[in-house]
């Protein structure tokens, strides 16, 4: 059966044909988002194969739909907060489900207002008087046939959002309502007919499908990114404006420099994010092969990296389609130039599946576990391998003249090693002023609020890290010399701006010197002039089609004035040449006069 159930966010669109569902991707929400993209896959990898023979073909085959009802009216990220219930009745062997507050009432979940007739709700598991923790269940809500809610169940829209118009976001109240032991997802944990409740072998598997959306949002940020920049850059490429030379013609907008500083780093975040998407869908893809195997040791790093990178990617992404609308000037404003969809349709991924903070907050735990396993004489794998080497990294003053040597500003690798650098030194800093603090107070969690600031800036120096050191090794495996180079310009283009942005963290870790930021600087100008013969035929690379990017300026024929005009006449104001206010509003007004 798994060699025929794909269904991932890569082939997110479902189209019916003879043959039954294909998924097809495709760039805007849909209320199936949810059920092709988080509760085929619960359904997947968290059901038994008794479950998935009774509810996953059906799901499969769209006679069920449904929807992941995580989030509540009063608790999202910090999920041991989350308040609905699923308490054991051992007598009817029966799971009674409530929503015992206003502030547990599910909230969010698109696809539940119309659309869903099941969702997979993650309740507070009661058995034999004692609490377990979150577990999923699969909730009917909505009788077939008729689609009308069940009896115990309250279910509906949660109206008019900031986008994402085309998506029933919902709300689901539960009181007393019933389901079959059966249906608690049991692959891991269990709930035995008597009541026994049979732990997994980590509380981790629970979180699987967060794990695996966290993981696609990573390459959502990209593509989203992509798209903008892709956009941005070709109408710099059509719009001429102003004069560089007195009496000169008007040149194309991305022929200045300060459109290229613009846009050309996030051109080289686009690609970066692009590299580290494909590395977290494999990663995912091979741990969770792992897991099924029985093999748990890469699966702290895998939800500690998902939280993080997810975090680190979203928000940037966010701030550079921002950045490029107003890189296209008032037309960016518009409709027509496709970025305000871009935004409203992208933005919510800085909140969803974790709030941003928090989320490097859970990286933030994976660092410091790591730090204190170092520090007992422990080795610690894979992307934080480096802390191993602490005590080499710590440089000493009499070294520091010595230091512009080693970082050398023409190559990746050094780059990538400067990076390190910094990474190990916040989050050193950051175990060391955890410490003090709690050095000074006994409640540990008091010490992590006051050092959170710290924390969550050594999270983000260690997913910028593993971005520049991801980029630096897909060089390496480019074969083909001019297109190697041309990337080469754009991962040296993201080291450097970065560095450029973080510099304090790069002169007082004496990593860098004084003399070297104006270097760093000065490259990054060089590095402009030099993608800019290439800047158009990078965007063209990321291969969006028209239908997709749904923007006038980023028409990948450059006819943009003509199809803009045409775009205008057909507003529905437009309709008729006398818009019916004028009758009803102005005419009695003026007849006045």
């Amino acid at each position: 059966m798994a060699e025929r159930i794909p269904a991932t966010p890569d082939n997110w669109h479902l189209r019916p044909d003879g043959n039954g569902p294909r998924f097809v991707h495709r760039g805007r929400p849909e209320p199936l988002d949810l059920h092709l993209g988080m509760f085929l896959p619960t359904l997947l990898h968290q059901a038994t194969a008794e479950q998935q023979e009774r509810f996953f073909m059906p799901a499969w085959n769209l006679e069920i739909t449904g929807t992941y009802a995580q989030t509540e009216m009063g608790h999202g990220t910090h999920l041991r907060g989350l308040e609905t219930t699923a308490t054991y009745d051992p007598k009817t062997q029966e799971f009674i489900l409530n929503s015992p507050t206003v502030t547990s009432i599910k909230w969010w979940p698109g696809g539940l207002g119309k659309t869903s007739n099941h969702a997979v709700v993650l309740a507070q598991l009661y058995t034999q008087g004692k609490c377990y923790g979150l577990h999923a269940f699969i909730v009917p809500i909505r009788e077939l046939g008729t689609h009308k809610p069940l009896p115990g169940i309250s279910v509906g829209d949660i109206g008019p959002k900031f986008g994402y118009e085309e998506m029933d976001n919902g709300y689901l109240k539960m009181d007393n309502y019933r389901i079959p032991r059966e249906n608690m997802l049991m692959k891991y944990a269990q709930v035995q007919p008597d009541g026994t409740y049979v732990k997994p072998v980590s509380n981790k598997l629970t979180y699987g499908t967060m794990v695996f959306v966290r993981s696609y949002l990573v390459g959502e940020a990209a593509r989203s990114l992509s798209k903008a920049c892709t956009i941005a850059v070709r109408y710099s490429a059509v719009r001429h404006q102003s004069e560089i030379k007195s009496g000169d013609p008007e040149p194309q907008i991305l022929d200045f420099q300060t459109q290229q500083y613009k846009l050309f780093p996030l051109l080289a975040t686009a690609y970066a994010f692009q590299f580290v998407g494909r590395f977290m869908k494999e990663t995912y893809y091979r741990v969770n092969e792992g897991i099924g195997q029985g093999d748990l040791t890469e699966l702290p790093e895998l939800h500690a990296l998902t939280a993080g990178l997810k975090a680190f990617t979203t928000w940037i992404a966010n701030a550079g389609i921002e950045e490029c609308r107003m890189a296209c000037g008032g037309h960016g404003y518009s409709h027509c130039s496709g970025i305000p969809n871009i935004y409203v349709t992208f933005t919510p991924a800085c909140t969803f599946e974790g709030e941003n903070t928090v989320m490097l907050l859970q990286m933030a735990r994976y660092l410091m576990k790591s730090y204190n396993q170092v520090l007992s004489g422990k080795l610690v794998c894979g992307t934080v391998s480096y802390l191993n080497d602490l005590p080499s990294q710590r440089i000493q003053p009499q070294q520091v003249a010595a230091w512009p040597t080693v970082v050398d500003i023409n190559s990746p690798e050094s780059l990538t090693e400067a990076y390190k650098l910094r990474a190990s030194r916040l989050v050193e800093m950051a175990a060391k002023n955890l410490q003090t603090a709690l050095s000074h107070r006994k409640n540990k969690e008091v010490a992590w609020n006051l050092t959170s600031v710290d924390l969550v800036r050594a999270s983000e120096a260690h997913c910028h890290y593993v971005v520049v050191k991801i980029f630096a090794e897909k060089l390496l495996s480019i074969q083909e010399k001019s297109i190697q180079s041309v990337l080469k310009n754009l991962c040296l283009l993201y080291s450097l701006y970065g560095i450029n942005q973080k510099s304090g963290d790069f002169l007082q870790g004496n990593i860098m010197t004084v003399s070297q930021i104006p270097q760093v600087n000065q490259r990054i100008m060089e590095l402009l002039t030099e993608i800019r013969p290439n800047a158009v035929a990078l965007v063209d690379a990321f291969d969006f089609k028209d239908v997709t990017l749904g923007s006038i300026l980023g028409r990948y024929d450059g006819n943009v004035y003509d199809n803009l005009f045409e775009w205008a006449k057909r507003s529905p104001l437009n309709k008729t040449e006398v818009h019916e206010s004028y009758y009803k509003h102005l005419k009695p007004l003026q007849s006045k006069l």
